[in-house]
C-alpha cells in the first residue's frame, strides 16, 4: 500500500512539474505584444551617388542621426555617398533585391517604367524648389511615387537638388541656336532626348560617376547640373563657360524596400518613418542653401566664364522647347500637365 502511495505521489509531482514548464516555455499575450513592440536589431544601408557637401548627403545624415538616437543604437544606418556601394546603373536592382534599403536617385532614372518621371525634365515647368516640392506632394506626384510598387519598391518623399544650367566646353551659350552641333551627357529619359534634339544638340547618357573623366576626355562638350553638383565634382575644373538656365530640373525621391519595410515592427517603423522625415524637411531646406553657396563658390574659383541670361534670352529658349510638351503629352499625361500647371502656374 506504502509504495502504492509513493508512485501515485511521484506520478502527481511529475504530472505538475511538466504542466508548469508548459506555461512558462508559451508566452502570454501580454509578453507577445511587448516582444512585437521592442526596436528591432537592424542595420540600414543608404546608397546615394553624389558627394558629401550636398543636400541629399545632408538629408541621408539627419536620418541616421535621428533614427540611430531615438532606437538608442539598436537602428544602425550606414551611409554611402558617391557610389562607394552601389552606382547609377545598379543601385535600383539592389534595391529590388533588398542588398540596400534606402536610395535616392534622380527621378528620371525611372522614366522607363513611367514614363510621368519625365517631369523634372519638362522644360521650365517649375520655378524653384518650393512649385516642385508642391507637385511631388500633392496627388498626382504621390500617384506617380507609388507606380513602382510592383518592384517591390515603395516612393517616399521628394528629395529636391535644384534647377539645372548647361556647361560646354566649346562656347558661351546665349541663344538656342549656340547649342546646335554640340554633344551633351544627360541623365537620360525620352524628354530629355528630345529636349537637345529640338535645340540641334545630341545628348549621351553617361553614369554621374563618370561624368568628370568623360569631360575630361572630350567624350562629350558639355553637361547640365544643379550648381550644387557642379561645384561639389569640379566639374569647372573641366568646361570652360556655364549658362545660368533653370531649363530643366535634378530632383530625388527617397525609395525603400517593400519586403524591409513591411518586416519592420511598428515601434521600429515609427521610428524609421520619422527619421525619413527629419531627412527629408533637411534635404528640402538645405537645398536652395547649398545650391546658392555653390554658386558663389563658383564665382569665386573663377575657373569657368558665367553667362547670366536675360529675360529675353530665356524666353527665347522657352519658345524653341515649347513643343516638347504638345510632343509628350499622350505619354505623360494632361492631368499631369494640369497638376504641373496648378503649383507653377505656367
Amino acid at each position: 500500500m506504502k509504495s502504492k502511495f509513493i508512485v501515485l505521489f511521484v506520478f502527481l509531482l511529475l504530472s505538475v512539474l511538466i504542466a508548469c514548464g508548459d506555461d512558462s516555455n508559451e508566452p502570454t499575450a501580454s509578453e507577445k505584444n511587448t516582444n512585437d513592440q521592442e526596436i528591432q536589431e537592424i542595420t540600414i544601408k543608404f546608397s546615394h551617388v553624389v558627394a558629401e557637401n550636398t543636400p541629399k548627403h545632408q538629408g541621408a545624415l539627419a536620418m541616421k542621426e535621428y533614427i540611430e538616437e531615438e532606437s538608442g543604437g539598436k537602428i544602425k544606418v550606414e551611409i554611402y555617398p558617391m557610389s562607394s556601394l552601389f552606382g547609377d546603373q545598379d543601385e535600383y536592382q539592389n534595391l529590388v533585391a533588398n542588398n540596400v534599403q534606402f536610395i535616392a536617385p534622380d527621378l528620371s532614372k525611372f522614366v522607363g517604367n513611367n514614363s510621368q518621371f519625365n517631369v523634372p525634365s519638362l522644360p521650365f515647368a517649375f520655378r524653384n524648389d518650393e512649385e516642385a516640392i508642391a507637385f511631388w506632394d500633392g496627388e498626382k506626384g504621390q500617384e506617380i511615387l507609388s507606380s513602382l510598387e510592383d518592384d517591390g519598391v515603395i516612393g517616399l518623399y521628394m528629395w529636391p537638388n535644384g534647377g539645372k544650367h548647361l556647361t560646354n566646353n566649346n562656347k558661351p551659350i546665349e541663344k538656342p541656336e549656340d547649342v546646335n552641333g554640340m554633344k551633351f551627357r544627360t541623365q537620360g529619359g525620352q524628354v530629355l532626348e528630345a529636349v537637345y534634339t529640338a535645340l540641334g544638340a545630341g545628348s549621351e547618357s553617361i553614369p554621374f560617376d563618370e561624368l568628370y573623366t568623360a569631360l575630361d576626355q572630350g567624350v562629350i562638350d558639355g553637361q547640365e547640373n544643379t550648381f550644387s553638383n557642379i561645384e561639389s565634382r569640379k566639374f569647372d575644373e573641366v568646361q570652360k563657360y556655364m549658362t545660368v538656365m533653370n531649363h530643366t530640373r535634378v530632383d530625388y525621391a527617397i525609395f525603400t524596400n517593400t519586403t524591409f519595410w513591411e518586416n519592420l515592427n511598428d515601434t521600429t517603423k515609427k521610428i524609421v518613418e520619422e527619421g525619413v522625415k527629419k531627412g527629408t524637411d533637411v534635404a528640402r531646406s538645405e537645398a536652395k542653401a547649398l545650391n546658392d553657396a555653390a554658386y558663389e563658390t563658383l564665382k569665386e574659383r573663377g575657373q569657368v566664364e558665367i553667362i547670366e541670361l536675360t529675360d529675353e534670352q530665356v524666353a527665347a529658349f522657352r519658345e524653341a522647347l515649347e513643343p516638347i510638351y504638345d510632343k509628350f503629352e499622350d505619354q505623360i499625361g494632361a492631368d499631369v500637365y494640369e497638376a504641373v500647371k496648378d503649383v507653377s502656374g505656367n
